[in-house]
C-alpha cells in the first residue's frame, strides 16, 4: 500500500528533489503541495514547484502560503543582508521548463486544514521540508488540527551546530516562532530530520552518474541539481564529491524507516529570543527532565540506502 503524503516546501533544489521523489516512488503518493518563503522569495517557491511537477508530469494542488515569517516582518536577518547575491545551493528559477500547471485558488494554511480534517484525512503524513510558517497558521486556524495530523515528517534543526548561524539551521531560523508553536502543539508522532542526520548522508557524483544513466526525466534532472549542490558545498567547505540533500531524506524515512540508524527521544524546543542563538532546536534527551518527549530527533542516516531510495523513485 502506498503512504499518502502533503509536502510544504520553500523549493529550491533539495525540495525539487523531495517533491519528484514523493510523486513518482511507488510507495507514496503525493496529494498536495503548499509553498512557503524561505529558500527563495514565495513567488519563486511557487514558480518552481510548478515547474518540478510538470517536469514530472504529475499534477497535484499547488497552494500560495506565508510569504514572511509568522510574526517577523523578514528573518532574523533579512533575506538582502543574509543572502546578497543570491543563495549559492537556490537558483531564484530551477533549470527547468516553464510550468503547464497552474496553482490553486486556495491558500495554503486553508488547505492544509481542508486535507487532514477531511474523511480519511488523517492518514496523510505531513511533511515540511521548508520553513513551519504554513503548519503553525493551519494549526492556529483549526484547534482541531493537531489531533489530525498522525505523523509529521520534517527537515530542520541541529544539536548543537547551525548552516545559518553557529547555533541554528535555515528553516528553523526563518521562523523560530512557527517552528515553537508546532514543536508545542501536540501532534503525536513527530520525526526530526536535522542537519546531523542529512549531513551523515551525503548524495555523491557518482550517485548523479547513476541517476543519470536512468534515462528519465527525473533523473536527469536530479543528477543536475545535486551536481550543483554538491559544487556548491565544494566552493564553501570543501565537501568535495558529495553534498546533503536534506530535504528528500524525509521521504526516504517514510518508505524505509530503517534509513535512520541512530535518534533519540527528546523535548525540542526552539529559542526564540536568543541575540546570538535564534532558532536554535534544543534537544533535551536527559533521562531526569521534567518534560515527555514531543519528537524522534534523528542523529544519523545510511547513506546507501538514500541513495537507493532516489534511485526506486527516478526510475519512473
Amino acid at each position: 500500500m502506498t503512504t499518502r503524503v502533503w509536502l510544504d516546501c520553500d523549493t529550491g533544489s533539495d525540495d525539487a528533489v523531495a517533491i519528484m521523489s514523493a510523486a513518482l516512488h511507488p510507495d507514496l503518493e503525493l496529494v498536495g503541495v503548499s509553498c512557503v518563503n524561505g529558500n527563495v522569495t514565495l513567488d519563486h517557491v511557487v514558480d518552481n514547484t510548478l515547474r518540478v511537477l510538470t517536469h514530472v508530469n504529475v499534477e497535484v494542488p499547488v497552494h500560495r502560503g506565508a510569504d514572511r515569517p509568522l510574526v517577523r516582518p523578514d528573518f532574523p536577518v533579512p533575506r538582502r543582508i543574509l543572502n546578497p547575491e543570491g543563495s549559492t545551493f537556490h537558483a531564484d528559477t530551477l533549470p527547468l521548463a516553464d510550468p503547464r500547471f497552474v496553482e490553486s485558488e486556495m491558500g495554503a494554511a486553508q488547505a492544509i486544514v481542508s486535507a487532514f480534517m477531511a474523511d480519511g484525512g488523517d492518514d496523510i503524513v505531513l511533511v515540511p521540508t521548508g520553513p513551519l510558517t504554513n503548519i503553525a497558521l493551519a494549526l492556529a486556524i483549526e484547534p482541531g488540527l493537531a489531533s489530525r495530523i498522525r505523523r509529521l515528517v520534517l527537515m530542520g534543526g541541529s544539536r548543537g551546530w547551525g548552516n545559518v548561524s553557529g547555533a541554528a539551521e535555515f528553516n528553523i531560523w526563518v521562523d523560530p516562532e512557527a517552528a515553537e508553536a508546532v514543536l508545542s502543539s501536540g501532534i503525536r508522532d513527530v520525526l526530526i530530520l536535522p542537519l546531523d542526520a542529512t549531513h551523515s548522508a551525503p548524495i555523491s557524483l557518482d550517485d548523479c552518474n547513476a541517476y543519470e544513466e536512468l534515462g528519465t526525466p527525473a533523473g536527469r534532472a536530479a543528477a543536475d541539481l545535486i551536481r550543483h549542490r554538491i559544487t556548491g558545498y565544494d566552493e564553501r567547505e570543501d565537501g568535495g564529491d558529495a553534498a546533503p540533500v536534506h530535504d528528500a531524506l524525509c521521504l526516504a524515512a517514510i518508505v524505509h524507516p530503517e534509513v535512520i540508524t541512530e535518534a533519540v527521544d527528546a523535548t525540542v524546543h526552539v529559542e526564540t529570543r536568543g541575540e546570538l542563538t535564534i532558532g536554535a532546536t534544543i534537544v533535551d534527551d536527559r533521562p531526569w527532565r521534567t518534560e515527555k518527549p514531543n519528537a524522534r530527533f534523528a542523529l544519523r542516516a545510511d547513506r546507501a540506502l538514500f541513495a537507493r531510495f532516489l534511485a526506486e523513485a527516478f526510475r519512473r
